[in-house]
């Protein structure tokens, strides 16, 4: 179960506790997504003890940085990391506020429902059947995001919930298992937990546009942008690149003319609706989508002042659940001359391209036509078990240093000759 721990239970570092705010600040986003797809208040209610827990966690980070600052020198270097503990909050606090749309029954319209199923990540519930490929098995046997490119957040069992499950939790008959992820997956998942075939909501038949169904349309690209917003934000923390930080502000500015877009839209439709009360989640979606994406921005603010930034930022993004990687495409490798759409990356390794460093610049949010060549490098992020078979795609094999820990792309054909002699 979820909600307050004990202090034997928190993270002792401040490594720690950013890795565990940054993971617990993005599931709560994912499951208060899950929980309007599902209309679950079950899940609902999950992210609101998940906020406890961050509010915890930032707490003591807070504290750790006022102990820290011990010099001027110190104290900038720990501003900075407040500036990200402050931005990872706002996220979680926008998470809050998606999740009540459904405690608070404000109503979401249907055609909604049905288009969040065409999302980018799509967010899924399935029951593990008796005897099933599932039952029995731990995550880490499963390989879920490998597999099917679906990642787990949480597992209900009973009236508990396993939140956050780590590669040794193991799945019994009758679990339910939610995952976020690729679509294209989720035939396979419910396979694998013996469930029946699943199709997801239909809109209701209508021949025309309406103002709903571009305030629809509009709500799902936002969706989509915001959490492209926050990945690119990690990587240019990571990275400490300008390029990407510099995209995020723009991500950020068309959130915000979205929003205004999406308010007209919302405001025509319910001149027409005789209840427009099922309208109300949708100007609440709309602005936590651009809180997430003003979140984002407030993370990269340093990297476009070119600050320096403090070090435990990138150990401690590098250590996270989900981890940022680059990966080349080298010449005749699997990836080489093949659109994204044939890759299925997502499936294969189940990281998700954020975008394609190519020929001096950035390729954000490329489309599934888009065709990738030797010499392009993709920046993607995604669970850690996958880095290595998206190198293996790229062309690659991939050494950790016994040491320092720090990950070394070798090219396949050199990996070879290694072995070989």
């Amino acid at each position: 179960m979820t909600g307050n721990r004990n202090d034997d239970e928190r993270p002792r570092n401040l490594k720690a506790m950013l890795s565990e705010a940054k993971d617990t600040s993005e599931l709560m986003v994912d499951l208060a997504y899950a929980a309007i797809f599902f209309n679950d208040e079950r899940m609902a209610r999950e992210v609101d003890e998940l906020e406890e827990r961050l509010t915890d966690t930032v707490h003591d980070m807070r504290e750790v940085c006022v102990l820290a600052a011990r010099s001027p020198r110190e104290a900038e270097g720990m501003s900075g990391v407040l500036q990200i503990v402050s931005a990872i909050e706002r996220m979680g606090n926008a998470a809050v506020d998606i999740a009540r749309i459904v405690t608070r029954r404000l109503g979401i319209p249907r055609s909604l429902v049905a288009d969040l199923a065409d999302a980018e990540e799509v967010s899924h519930r399935v029951r593990v059947r008796e005897d099933s490929a599932m039952s029995g098995c731990t995550l880490a046997d499963l390989e879920l995001p490998t597999e099917v490119g679906m990642r787990v957040v949480g597992i209900r069992r009973g009236k508990d919930w396993v939140i956050d499950p780590d590669g040794d939790a193991a799945l019994v008959a009758d679990d339910v298992v939610i995952l976020q992820g690729a679509a294209a997956g989720v035939d396979e998942l419910r396979r694998m937990a013996g469930a029946p075939e699943w199709k997801p909501p239909s809109p209701d038949e209508e021949t025309a546009v309406s103002d709903l169904d571009r305030a629809v349309d509009a709500i799902v690209e936002m969706k989509n942008l915001s959490e492209v917003s926050t990945g690119l934000a990690y990587s240019a923390l990571l990275f400490a690149d300008q390029g990407l930080a510099a995209e995020v502000v723009r991500l950020e500015d068309h959130l915000d003319e979205m929003k205004e877009r999406l308010e007209v839209w919302v405001l025509r439709a319910a001149a027409d609706q005789l209840d427009p009360s099922p309208l109300r989640g949708l100007l609440h979606l709309g602005q936590a989508a651009e809180s997430l994406g003003d979140a984002a921005q407030q993370m990269v603010w340093l990297v476009e002042r070119g600050e320096e930034l403090h070090p435990v930022l990138a150990v401690a993004l590098a250590e996270s659940d989900e981890v940022i990687v680059r990966v080349p495409v080298s010449a005749d490798s699997a990836l080489d001359g093949v659109s994204l759409r044939e890759a299925s990356i997502e499936m294969e390794t189940g990281c998700y391209v954020l975008a394609v460093w190519r020929a001096g610049r950035y390729v954000y949010q490329p489309r599934p036509p888009y065709r990738l060549m030797a010499g392009d490098e993709l920046l993607a992020t995604g669970p850690e078990e996958g880095r290595e078979e998206l190198a293996r795609l790229g062309g690659f094999s991939v050494r950790e240093d016994d040491d320092t820990g720090e990950i070394e792309l070798v090219p396949l054909s050199s990996a070879a000759g290694d072995v070989v002699s």
